[in-house]
């Protein structure tokens, strides 16, 4: 039998874990643009959140789901919109939007992979970028 000396499969086993690069959608939207006739919003999830997945439900649709230190660009038409969990999570936020603003929602969660819940929050925009630059893009939604 033969042995694999302990820092080859450590090599291997850290290079399983290797970040893949972000997508290119992701850079485009790290220089927070407006979007004529529309309002932006980043919907961010902190880098130091449970490491479950939390969908996102956008009016009536599901839209996607956030993981730690990842975040949603969506791009609405201006009105009130409704952020909130999927299914048995109760949070959620109202937001009155206007064309040609950029909104940041930071986006918590707690609770375990079983039964997690969702609280969103406005944040001003210097942490809210702060988050969003910490991340990587989980989905660019455009309604």
């Amino acid at each position: 039998m033969t042995r694999i000396p302990f820092v080859v499969l450590l090599m291997l086993t850290l290079a399983g874990c290797a970040q893949l690069p972000p997508p290119p959608e992701d850079a485009v939207a790290k220089r927070f643009e407006p979007v004529p006739g529309k309002a932006v919003v980043y919907l961010a999830r902190p880098p130091l959140e449970p490491g479950f997945i939390a969908p996102v439900v956008l009016g009536d649709e599901p839209i996607g789901a956030t993981y730690r230190g990842t975040y949603l660009r969506i791009e609405l038409p201006p009105g009130r919109h409704e952020l909130r969990g999927f299914a048995g999570d109760s949070g959620s936020i109202r937001l009155d939007t206007r064309a040609g603003e950029i909104y940041y929602v930071q986006h918590n969660t707690y609770g375990n992979r079983t039964f997690a819940g969702s609280s969103f929050g406005l944040v001003d925009p210097v942490w809210g970028q702060k988050i969003v630059r910490s991340g990587q893009i989980a989905g660019l939604i455009i309604r």
